[in-house]
């Protein structure tokens, strides 16, 4: 016989063990310049990022950037780098290019950080959609809402040892 304890493969711990990803900080919570994947200054931001933001070195979004992570807790510091697990994703559409972001943490994610975060990216997205209008870059700027960590996972490539920055100017 099986020891209860031993066996981990039901669908209910499963969903309570999210996967863990390694994340590189670009741009520490509270920080007002927004850095891309290979180190240059994109913007400066009239706000702070109110959470660690980065990406996973190991894969690329649809977009053809390294795909990105949010880190929330205390603030990290540039360059830091750790292994976390990824609770959920935001999915969002930049230029009419899907660009998840992985919603990482130490512990799960309650209802109220979730909305805190939705309600970051749609914000972002609308603020998006001007800096590209100012830089004549159309599309479609848009927070289409929460999905699995594994779904963005899924939709991730993995970053082979020729990639040396996004396909895509930002």
């Amino acid at each position: 016989m099986i020891d209860a304890i031993q066996m981990r493969l039901t669908v209910g711990e499963l969903l309570l063990d999210p996967p863990e990803v390694d994340v590189v900080i670009e741009i520490p919570k509270g920080s007002f310049l927004k850095r891309g994947s290979t180190g240059h200054i994109d913007f400066i931001s009239p706000l702070p990022c109110p959470f660690n933001y980065g990406s996973v070195p190991k894969y690329l979004g649809l977009e053809g950037d390294l795909l990105d992570a949010v880190v929330l807790g205390p603030r990290l510091p540039l360059g830091s780098s750790l292994r976390v697990k990824a609770w959920g994703a935001v999915v969002l559409v930049d230029r009419g290019m899907t660009d998840d972001k992985l919603i990482c943490g130490a512990a799960p994610i309650s209802l109220q950080q979730r909305q805190r975060v939705l309600r970051f990216f749609a914000f972002y997205a609308r603020c998006k959609w001007m800096l590209n209008a100012v830089r004549r870059q159309p599309g479609r700027n848009a927070c289409d809402g929460w999905s699995e960590a594994s779904q963005a996972l899924g939709r991730a490539q993995p970053r082979d040892n020729a990639w040396r920055g996004p396909s895509v100017k930002f």
